[in-house]
């Protein structure tokens, strides 16, 4: 999704939307990846990650509309806050 590459789903992350305790929408891992939703594909790399998120690639990829929240996505790869 970041790097438009595409790679075998074994190497991928999946992220789906789910709705917080406080109403609003974050971008999730799906570590079994069996959380129902629109899901969408990323390389488990930062610098995918950081594309994805600077192209605003979550929405459209997940249909949503407006910013989504990534800190659950940054905090599975180690990533900190931009």
């Amino acid at each position: 999704m970041g790097c438009r590459n595409a790679g075998p789903r074994s190497v991928l992350l999946r992220v789906v939307a789910a709705t917080t305790d406080a109403g609003d929408t974050a971008v999730v891992v799906d570590v079994r990846r069996a959380l129902p939703g629109r899901g969408a594909w990323l390389h488990p790399d930062p610098r995918c990650l950081e594309l994805a998120e600077r192209r605003r690639a979550f929405p459209r990829a997940l249909r949503l509309a407006g910013p989504l929240d990534t800190s659950a996505v940054r905090a599975h790869l180690g990533v900190g806050e931009a």
